[in-house]
C-alpha cells in the first residue's frame, strides 16, 4: 500500500495527484503544479507568439503549450480513477490538511514537529524547513524518554533527598534549642509567676520571633525541595506514560514537552542549608544578666532580642560579660583595711613615723566605704550593706584616733 501511495504522489508536491494532466514527455502532474511551473518558466524565457513554453520537472525538456496553457493539456482519467479508488479503500485515511482542502498531512516537518502537506513545504509556511518521514523520525526518536527519565535517576535523587533530609535535622536540632531556651526561662521564673509574668511573657515572644525567624529560613528551602521532589516524582511517572504512547505525532509532542521540562528540572540550582545558631542562649543570658540582681533591679532589665544567625554572627553578637568594678572596689577595700591594721600595729612601736600614714589611710578607707555603701545594691553576691558600714564605722574610730 505505501509503494502504491508513492507511484500516485506528485514528485512537485508530495501529496496525492489533484486533476492530473499529462505533458507531452509522457510525466503526469498537478495541474496546480504545472500552473506554477508554467508561470515561472514564462517569466524568464522568451518565445515565439501564441506558444507558451513548460519545462518538465523530471525530465528537464522544454514542451510548448497552446495559448490556454495547461488547461489544454489533456488529464490522465485512469490514474485519477485509480486516485479516487485508492482513497476509498485505504484505512485508515490520513488526515487533510486544514490550510490545504483535500491535500494529505504525509509530511513530517522536524522543526516544526507536525505533520504538513506537500502544498505547506513548497507554497505555505513551511518552506526550506527541514522534512523527514513520520515513521523515520518516530524510530531515532525512540527510546528518547528511557534517556531522559535514566537522567533524573542517576544521583539527582539522593542528592535531592540527602538535602532535604539535612534541612529537616538542622531545623529539628534548632527548635531543640529553642525548647532548651523555653525551660531555662520556665526553671528561672518558677518560683516568681505572680510578680514576673509580664517578664515571662515578653521572654517567650522573643523566643517566638526568633521561631518564626527561624521559620522564614528554612520553610521556603523545605517548600522548594518538596516541590523539586513532586516535580521529579511526575517527571518520572509521565516519562513512563510516554513510553506507551502509540501515536507517532502525540509521541513525538510528549517526548518535546518531556524533555523541556527535564532540562529546566536539572538547570534548578538546589537551595543551600545553612545551619543557624539561637544567640544570645537564654541560659547563659539569665546566669550572667540576671542571676545576682534584686527583684526591683529585674523590673528594669530589659528582655533581650533572640535571634536565629550563622555561626559568624554568633560570635559577634555574644552578650558582654557582666560588670567586674563593685569586686574590684570590694577587694580593694578589703585589702585598704588589712593595710589599716598593719599600720596600727606599727604606731604601737613607732607612733612618729606611721601616725601620718594612719591618717592618709583612714581617709581613703572612709572614702572607699563610703562609694561601697551607695553601690550595696548590685553588690549582695559579695558584701552586704551592713558589713560595708561597719568598715566604715572602723575607719572613722581609727581616723579620730
Amino acid at each position: 500500500m505505501d509503494d502504491l501511495e508513492e507511484d500516485l504522489t506528485c514528485s512537485v508536491c508530495y501529496s496525492l495527484f489533484c486533476d492530473p494532466r499529462v505533458l507531452p514527455c509522457s510525466h503526469t502532474f498537478c495541474k496546480a503544479c504545472l500552473d506554477n511551473v508554467q508561470q515561472v518558466s514564462g517569466a524568464f524565457s522568451t518565445w515565439r507568439l501564441l506558444r507558451v513554453p513548460l519545462k518538465c520537472p523530471n525530465c528537464r525538456s522544454v514542451v510548448e503549450l497552446p495559448p490556454t496553457g495547461v488547461e489544454a493539456l489533456p488529464a490522465n482519467v485512469s490514474l485519477r480513477a485509480i486516485i479516487e479508488k485508492y482513497q476509498r479503500d485505504s484505512w485508515p485515511r490520513p488526515p487533510f490538511c486544514p490550510q490545504h482542502p483535500l491535500q494529505p498531512l504525509n509530511v513530517y516537518c522536524v522543526q516544526d514537529r507536525q505533520l504538513i502537506c506537500g502544498l505547506c513545504l513548497t507554497v505555505g509556511g513551511h518552506q526550506g524547513h527541514a522534512i523527514d518521514d513520520l515513521q523515520a523520525a518516530l524510530a531515532r526518536e525512540r527510546g528518547a524518554a528511557a534517556r531522559l527519565v535514566e537522567r533524573l535517576t542517576d544521583g539527582r535523587w539522593a542528592e535531592l533527598c540527602a538535602r532535604a533530609e539535612r534541612a529537616e535535622q538542622e531545623r529539628a536540632r534548632a527548635e531543640g534549642q529553642l525548647r532548651q531556651d523555653r525551660e531555662a526561662v520556665a526553671r528561672f521564673f518558677q518560683g516568681l509567676e505572680q510578680t514576673l509574668a509580664r517578664k515571662r511573657h515578653a521572654f517567650s515572644a522573643a523566643l517566638d520571633a526568633a521561631e518564626a525567624e527561624l521559620g522564614r529560613e528554612y520553610e521556603p528551602i523545605l517548600e522548594r525541595l518538596k516541590g523539586m521532589k513532586e516535580e521529579q516524582l511526575e517527571l518520572l511517572s509521565d516519562g513512563a506514560a510516554v513510553e506507551e504512547e502509540e501515536a507517532p505525532l502525540a509521541y513525538l509532542q510528549k517526548v518535546h514537552a518531556l524533555r523541556e521540562r527535564v532540562e529546566a528540572l536539572m538547570d534548578t540550582p538546589l537551595p543551600q542549608v545553612r545551619p543557624l545558631c539561637v544567640c544570645p542562649r537564654a541560659a547563659d543570658f539569665l546566669e550572667q544578666q540576671w542571676a545576682g540582681v534584686t527583684l526591683s533591679e529585674l523590673e528594669q532589665r530589659p528582655v533581650p532580642r533572640i535571634a536565629c544567625c550563622h555561626d559568624s554572627r554568633h560570635r559577634k553578637e555574644a552578650p558582654p560579660p557582666c560588670p567586674e568594678a563593685p569586686h574590684l572596689s570590694a577587694a580593694l577595700l578589703i585589702g585598704l583595711l588589712a593595710l589599716l591594721i598593719s599600720l596600727c600595729l606599727g604606731l604601737i612601736g613607732f607612733p612618729q613615723v606611721f601616725e601620718q600614714a594612719v591618717r592618709d589611710a583612714a581617709l581613703c578607707l572612709a572614702s572607699l566605704a563610703a562609694n561601697l555603701q551607695l553601690q550595696s545594691t548590685s553588690l549582695l553576691s559579695s558584701l552586704s550593706d551592713t558589713a560595708a558600714q561597719y568598715l566604715a564605722s572602723i575607719a572613722e574610730i581609727l581616723f579620730v584616733w
